[in-house]
């Protein structure tokens, strides 16, 4: 089935600004609560929210088997659920029914009037019910330079490292969207020197740049995904930043890895991108020496050109930029990943998150967390305000951007952005 929404001269009836992450050949999938308290799944355009649920309801999906309620739900699970063909058609369908050279909604004011939203009207929710959630370990970068600080520099990564995606099992209870602000976590530590621990609030803060991709509903309980099958059942991706309290880290990831220090918060963006809207932007992943045993081996690409930004925004100071990175560094695929996720028959369901891991690059600018940019606090950074910052400060703003762009459009994720809240104080 063609993916015409992809087509790079598309435009649209409605507006959309130059340099949008949003132009035709996106079309997002997402969840928002509209100005009359509705909350329905739905798509953007440019500024402009569209209410997919509405649109149902005025039979602008006639033809494409869907339930009746498809886009009346609070989540995306039961779309996702219904597999790439049909998501495909629907996407191929909006693009359609917002294409300047069609007239049929373009020229009815009572069905746009029930139909689209400007983004302020809005209040973006959490895209999919999240039953469990993954988070790898997989860009080279960065499992380097923390090998380098934690462990022997000439050993730096495990040996197991370059065999497999590591990975660990996440806490879905506190992933947030973007706009819902943190608490800095409490725990316990050991401070330097020190042969006890104390409980208190975590001094060291930090932001990881991360994407994850959403699943459908992949296999049965025992059942494997071959590599090359993987991405068939990934519907799309977010823009990620998994919160880390890297002194709650050290004291307890031994021997069982993380917990506390992770699960307190991770933010994703509300949209989810499509893998056919990334389409256009496959490249080549980093060569894999050694090679992968059987399972893990692929031919082609299957890494993605997705430029990201990390901004640190001070209370009542600019933001400043402390990061530029790219998808295209992560040594594991994502298909790598669900394959070796499902090698042992662990089942994944419709609404399943992956995360890739902290995603740095080559460069110490490109480094995915403030443990690598500050090297553990060493080297601190400046702010627009004159203020140094060594991890992240209470009241501090996280922002992740990330985006696509070759010679004919631009596809981007919008922006995931977190406000860190001093702890909280029960009254």
């Amino acid at each position: 089935m063609p993916n015409s929404t992809n087509d790079p001269n598309r435009k649209s009836w409605l507006n959309v600004p130059e340099n949008s992450d949003f132009p035709i050949q996106n079309i997002p999938f997402g969840v928002f609560l509209t100005k009359d308290d509705v909350i329905t799944i739905g798509t953007r355009i440019g500024d402009y929210a569209i209410d997919l649920g509405a649109l149902q309801q005025l039979n602008y999906f006639e033809g494409i088997d869907l339930t009746d309620d498809m886009f009346m739900q609070d989540t995306l699970n039961d779309f996702i659920s219904d597999g790439k063909k049909t998501w495909r058609l629907v996407r191929n369908r909006i693009g359609d029914i917002f294409d300047s050279n069609n007239p049929k909604l373009r020229d009815n004011p009572e069905h746009r009037e029930i139909v689209i939203f400007t983004m302020d009207e809005v209040e973006m929710q959490l895209p999919v019910l999240i039953g469990d959630y993954t988070d790898f370990y997989s860009s080279k970068e960065h499992a380097t330079n923390v090998g380098k600080m934690f462990r022997d520099p000439a050993n730096a990564l495990l040996p197991n490292w370059l065999h497999i995606p590591v990975g660990y099992h996440g806490r879905s209870s506190t992933i947030i969207p973007s706009g819902i602000p943190v608490h800095r976590p409490m725990g316990q530590t050991l401070p330097n020197g020190e042969t006890t621990p104390v409980f208190g609030p975590s001094r060291l803060v930090d932001f990881e740049l991360e994407t994850a991709f959403i699943t459908t509903d992949a296999n049965i309980m025992g059942e494997n995904i071959p590599v090359n099958e993987a991405e068939d059942y990934i519907f799309g991706m977010v823009l990620l930043n998994d919160w880390s309290a890297r002194d709650i880290q050290k004291w307890e990831y031994v021997p069982l890895g993380p917990f506390l220090a992770k699960n307190f918060a991770s933010s994703i963006s509300p949209w989810i991108v499509t893998m056919d809207a990334l389409e256009p932007f496959r490249c080549k992943g980093p060569v894999q020496e050694p090679t992968p045993l059987p399972y893990l081996q692929q031919k082609g690409k299957h890494a993605f050109d997705i430029n990201l930004e990390v901004y640190i925004e001070p209370e009542n100071a600019e933001p400043t930029l402390v990061s530029k990175s790219n998808f295209k560094y992560m040594y594991w695929s994502m298909s790598q990943q669900l394959a070796h996720h499902t090698s042992n028959g662990c089942r994944v369901n419709s609404g399943d998150m992956m995360g890739s891991g902290t995603i740095s690059g080559p460069t110490p600018d490109s480094f995915g967390s403030m443990l690598e940019l500050t090297w553990g606090g060493k080297n601190p950074l400046i702010m627009s305000d004159g203020t140094e910052r060594k991890f992240i400060n209470d009241n501090d703003t996280v922002t992740i951007k990330g985006h696509c762009q070759n010679s004919s459009v631009r596809i981007g994720f919008g922006e995931v952005s977190t406000k860190l809240l001093p702890p909280f104080v029960r009254k």
